[in-house]
């Protein structure tokens, strides 16, 4: 009797020890959440340097709109993988600040390529930077040098700030919603002097655009908003002045943080190679588009988010774009005599070839891809990408697919195969970007599309 009771005595103890260890498992998970923190750092140019984004302008910049910023924003994940996004209020990086970042933040932080999202709001009211689009500004050697050093120093910047953001990690949670504005245009299908009277009209625009606004929430536990991260595929390029601005994604930026203190405003650009804002050119359409898009936030802000589980999962690869047709040595004579972007160009190649220096016939192509949580998938291009990708990867990997451009390096222009087709200034022009040929193969769409494939079947394990 007595050997009896010690035995169900045992079961009980050990029925209550699994119930409590249970209970201690679930407390847990639940004590499993996202770590982040966020940094800035104004960078302003204090000199005058040259302006990026349009060849035609013949001298520094003059003063500012107001200033310019580079912001991270660290992530951990309940098992402690991390990634870091990167906004900046500049035109794009070359390859070569690009490759400089990423590897100084896997020396310094221990980040690889896919925990590194190095994104830009592709102002032309921003200061150029070295090697990109190197061909298109007529300025002197000395100017030239000027700008390359700054570039080196917000190159260090940035991972100051990624550095900092890491060191600071706290508790918070993740969300995901969507909003929305319209004031981007396909640029492609609407002529830009007839926007205007086609609004006027009421008369629908054409051509296929993405209004969404994809948008990350970062809250304290106690629900403070800390920061928000959003996107839209339209060009900043509403401004061609001599004044330093974010254009219309800076005036959204600064509208947010006033009605929001103490929260950071984090703006990049989607997929909006061919999309514009119009009509355009005035300091007045700049800010009500910045309205218009912090408008678009803030509704979204009132709306129930999705919640993303701590769980930050990140992959990359470098695929190769085939050029359609390298230039020779007679192709680049003939083009040097035009003078201009293309002459520069031309002549600087020429330089590479006199030197015994071969041409690629392809580029590395940067694709990245993370998944935030269960489902919530964040695509990442190099270059000015068009609507198309945005669009299609929404439609193949469903409706929680954020897709941009304009991340990495600039690369140049990054068609659909539709575009592609058509031709046109998105259609090719590569030479512009320094590149030694015209156009993309046409698979282009086709290898972007496999290579984002792979990474998307990594994350989702």
């Amino acid at each position: 009797m007595m050997r009896d009771m010690m035995k169900w005595g045992s079961l009980l103890l050990f029925g209550w020890s699994c119930v409590l260890g249970g209970n201690r498992a679930v407390q847990g998970a639940d004590r499993e959440v996202w770590k982040a923190a966020t940094t800035r750092a104004c960078i302003t140019p204090e000199e005058p340097l040259w302006m990026a984004g349009y060849g035609g302008r013949d001298h520094p910049a003059e003063g500012k709109l107001h200033d310019l910023w580079i912001k991270v924003l660290a992530l951990e994940g309940a098992d402690g993988h991390r990634g870091v996004i990167i906004t900046s209020d500049v035109c794009g990086f070359s390859k070569v600040s690009y490759d400089a970042i990423r590897e100084q933040l896997h020396q310094r932080c221990g980040l690889d390529r896919g925990q590194v999202m190095l994104t830009c709001s592709h102002t032309h009211t921003g200061p150029a930077l070295r090697e990109c689009l190197q061909d298109y500004y007529s300025m002197d050697d000395t100017q030239r040098a000027r700008n390359d050093a700054y570039t080196v120093r917000l190159e260090k910047k940035i991972v100051e700030k990624c550095a900092e953001a890491l060191s600071k990690l706290t508790p918070a949670t993740l969300w995901a919603v969507e909003g929305k504005t319209t004031f981007a245009v396909n640029r492609r299908n609407n002529p830009e002097p007839e926007v205007p009277q086609m609004l006027k009209r009421g008369e629908p625009l054409r051509g296929p655009v993405d209004h969404e606004i994809p948008m990350l929430l970062v809250r304290d536990p106690d629900g403070a908003l800390r920061a928000v991260v959003f996107g839209y595929a339209c060009h900043t390029t509403t401004l061609s002045s001599y004044q330093w601005s974010g254009d219309f994604a800076g005036f959204a930026q600064i509208a947010l943080e006033k009605s929001h203190p103490g929260m950071q405003a984090m703006y990049y650009m989607g997929c909006g190679g061919d999309q514009n804002p119009l009509p355009r050119r005035t300091v007045e359409l700049c800010e009500k588009y910045g309205a218009m898009l912090a408008d678009g936030v803030e509704e979204a802000l009132r709306r129930e988010a999705r919640p993303l589980k701590p769980v930050l999962r990140t992959a990359f690869e470098f695929v190769d774009l085939d050029y359609e047709r390298v230039m020779t040595r007679e192709d680049l004579q003939s083009y040097a005599k035009q003078g201009g972007v293309y002459g520069r160009w031309a002549k600087r190649l020429l330089g590479q070839l006199d030197q015994g220096k071969n041409f690629a016939s392809s580029y590395p192509y940067a694709v990245q891809v993370w998944r935030l949580g269960k489902n919530q998938l964040w695509i990442s291009l190099g270059g000015e990408a068009v609507v198309d990708y945005s669009l299609k990867f929404k439609f193949r990997y469903g409706p929680h697919t954020w897709t941009h451009g304009f991340c990495h390096d600039l690369t140049a222009y990054i068609p659909s195969r539709r575009v592609w087709e058509e031709g046109g200034y998105e259609g090719g022009h590569l030479g512009e970007y320094g590149l030694p040929a015209m156009r993309w193969t046409p698979d282009v769409e086709d290898r972007i599309g496999e290579a984002v494939e792979r990474p998307v079947k990594k994350v989702e394990r």
